[in-house]
Formats: structure tokens, sequence, C-alpha cells
């Protein structure tokens, strides 16, 4: 199944969340992803209001929902770098302050990321789905991603407009990966050559080994 990201632009308002979590509720459905419509749309509810609360009613945002491997990913984009969210424990009788918590408790991970124009508050949910080329890459892929997201130059522009990060770039976030394991590697007296050497015979080996 194809599952175009979904990018729309909208004013930071009270009124929108409805909407938001309406066409949230669509394209998940039309995406086959009913089992995390209720979580996805909490999540989309509590990054906007946080939106509306700490940046101000009236904010330009964009929210961008797509797949990443077989996580449901989830963004809200933001032009304020400085109001970050914040994980705090609220009491029962609170009015606030639990939106970050209820993100925290329904998705599998969540974070921040800063750009020069704009913040990006983002969280992912696990939905089963294989990535394309039906093979889920079990946890060395998502070590790697996660890896490669903090190199990556791009920013989630690139995310935007294609609904993950392109490959050539996602290379390129690699090479720079091995280069500055290679120079830690020289710092602490290591043999740099070698230890390319041995990474090569495993990564082979387990190839030979998959189904």
């Amino acid at each position: 199944m194809t599952r175009t990201p979904w990018v729309v632009e909208f004013t930071a308002l009270e009124e929108e969340v409805a909407a938001l979590r309406h066409n949230v509720r669509t394209h998940l459905g039309a995406w086959g992803l009913k089992e995390v419509v209720d979580e996805a749309q909490l999540c989309v509810s509590e990054l906007v209001a946080n939106v509306i609360t700490h940046v101000g009613t009236g904010t330009p945002t964009t929210l961008v929902v797509l797949m990443r491997g077989p996580f449901l990913r989830i963004e809200v984009h933001d032009p304020d770098t400085r109001a970050l969210p914040t994980l705090m424990a609220a009491s029962v009788d609170a009015e606030g302050g639990r939106g970050m918590a209820l993100v925290e408790a329904v998705t599998d991970r969540w974070g921040v990321q800063l750009l020069a124009d704009r913040k990006v508050t983002w969280c992912e949910l696990a939905t089963g789905s294989l990535p394309s080329g039906g093979r889920d890459g079990g946890p060395r892929m998502m070590r790697a991603e996660a890896m490669i997201d903090l190199y990556d130059a791009t920013g989630p522009q690139v995310r935007m407009r294609t609904g993950r990060l392109g490959i050539a770039e996602g290379e390129e976030a690699a090479i720079f990966i091995i280069t500055d394991l290679l120079h830690w590697l020289r710092a602490h007296g290591r043999d740099a050559d070698d230890v390319l050497d041995r990474a090569q015979t495993r990564f082979e080996g387990e190839v030979l080994e998959l189904p």
C-alpha cells in the first residue's frame, strides 16, 4: 500500500484541532492503520495544544504524518525555537501540564529537533507494518535510522517532500558517521583498518545467514 505523506499547513487555533483529528482518522483509515487512530489523534491534539499554549494562538504551524519504517511518525512544526516541550509530572487535579506526559505514555518515542528557523516536535507509534521491501530491519535498522537522524543536515524539510530521509542523504550521513567513528578509534590508539575489516567480515557473515 502506498502511504503518501500527509502535510497540512494551518493556524494554531483551538477550533482547528477537531478538523485535524477528523482528517487524521480519515487518512489512517485509508492507510489501513485503524489500530493506532486513537493514539495518533491524541498526539496531534496534544502537540498542537502545546503550540497554542506555549508559542501562541494564531501561530503558523505545519502537521506532517508519514510512515518511517514500521512506525507512524507525527511531526508538528512551529517557528519558535525557544519554547521547548517539557515532560512534567502533573497532579490529578491539575488543569494543564499533562500534554507531553500523555504523548510519552502512548508513543514508542518522541523528541524535538531544532532548526535555524523552526522546531519540530515529533513522536512515533509502532504499527506492525513492514517498510517498503517487505522486510522488517529490526533493532539494527532502528538504531541506524536514529543515528542517521543525528547527522541529517537537511532536517525534516526533506521528509516533508519525500516522506523519509532520501537514500542519497542517508548515504551521506552514514559516511559522516563512519568517518567520525574512524577518528574516534584513531584518537584512542586503535587500528581503524582492522576494525573496518572485522566489521565487513561480520556484516558479510550476517548477510549470508539472512533468509
